[in-house]
């Protein structure tokens, strides 16, 4: 096991800024996430720290030993692609021995090592199989299984899910938080997937065009989001988000009033903010016990429904004179999140509330939070 660190890590590309300046410390042992879209430079990051591409500036240190001009073979470092890049000629055995036997260990070490791995990944009885006899999510157990005879310091993977169908992805999932448990190592983690995230990360990275925007554990990211970026990205269904300003009232939009003591919250009256509730702290007023602080009513009219199975999925207008946006929910438009068997349908006027001690204020020029639940 060792600490990865991160200090002052960018990364350049002509005109293109991967990595911005990024400043992050992984702890021994610890399983840490970076979650983003596409493109805002996660497996960049990720390649500096393994040494397939080398920073423009800034240092990279495995288990307190700077590593940032190491080749990969030197840093104690094993990594998983997304690709599932087995050798189709090799059994199974022969794959994730392979690297051993290029190393030079002896035989006995090699069984050995190659014997822990395949219990871990649950492989035995496959050791002569060959990856065309394998499924998606066995491939990716075997390559899996070569990286753990390495014994490294720490564990790189970039999108192992990805290419796996949804059933195995929440299978690997669970694999893959035994195999954390189990070998007790550092585990760094690339996905764009915030569910696989949310559910087997000690700490969540939430980086947008290369910049780190929190780094956080994931509920700490859920509850309390540093910035409009993370709110927005983190949760599905995304939060919704009400544009207005602060009067000596409270908080005041086109479609929506929420009353309260502007100094208590620190905000000043004139100040433009960004209101933000989560589509499940939103309730129709009958369900308003559901709510820990419920606000006064506003009414809308039910737009679209997506049952879901176990909740569905309402989306709301503020009023008859609110257009749908074809891009996500505009202005006057709400998604509130309600049990299967609420009485809804498209075309009612319904009365909702939000819940008071969910609602974040952030400040629409900075994008930075300012409050999360009001008093």
């Amino acid at each position: 096991m060792a600490s990865v660190t991160l200090d002052g890590v960018t990364k350049e590309y002509d005109d293109v800024l991967a990595v911005d300046d990024m400043d992050l410390e992984i702890r021994d042992g610890e399983f840490v996430t970076f979650v983003g879209p596409s493109g805002c430079g996660k497996s960049t990051t990720m390649e500096a720290i393994a040494g397939l591409t080398l920073p423009t500036r800034g240092t990279v240190e495995i288990g307190g030993r700077d590593v940032t001009d190491l080749p990969p073979k030197d840093r104690g470092i094993s990594m998983v692609f997304q690709n599932i890049a087995l050798f189709p000629h090799m059994d199974v055995y022969d794959n994730v021995s392979f690297g051993l036997r290029l190393r030079k260990y002896s035989g006995e070490e090699v069984e050995q090592r190659v014997e822990r791995a395949a219990d871990v990944v649950q492989l035995e009885g496959m050791m002569d199989r060959m990856p065309e006899e394998m499924s998606g999510g066995q491939r990716q157990r075997v390559a899996i299984a070569r990286a753990i005879v390495r014994e490294p310091e720490v564990f790189l993977m970039d999108e192992p899910l990805a290419n796996l169908d949804a059933e195995l992805r929440v299978h690997m999932r669970t694999q893959l938080q035994r195999l954390h448990r189990e070998l007790d190592t550092t585990i760094v983690y690339v996905t764009h997937d915030q569910a696989q995230a949310m559910t087997m990360s000690d700490r969540v990275a939430v980086i947008e065009a290369g910049e780190l925007k929190q780094v956080d554990p994931p509920l700490t990211c859920y509850d309390e989001p540093n910035n409009l970026f993370v709110a927005g990205f983190i949760g599905s269904p995304s939060m919704n988000f009400i544009e207005g300003e602060i009067t000596d009232e409270g908080f005041t939009s086109t479609y929506t009033d929420v009353p309260f003591d502007p100094a208590a919250q620190g905000v000043e009256p004139g100040q433009a903010v960004t209101l933000g509730v989560r589509p499940e702290d939103v309730h129709l007023q009958w369900n308003d016990e559901q709510a820990a602080a419920p606000t006064d009513t506003y009414g809308r009219i039910v737009d679209v429904l997506e049952p879901m199975g176990d909740e569905m999925f309402v989306y709301l207008l503020s009023d008859e004179d609110v257009e749908a946006s074809a891009e996500g929910r505009g202005e006057g438009q709400t998604l509130m999140n309600v049990g299967p068997g609420e009485d809804v349908a498209a075309g009612d006027d319904v009365e909702v509330v939000f819940d008071r001690e969910k609602i974040h204020l952030f400040d629409t020029g900075t994008g930075q939070a300012i409050v999360h639940g009001l008093e």
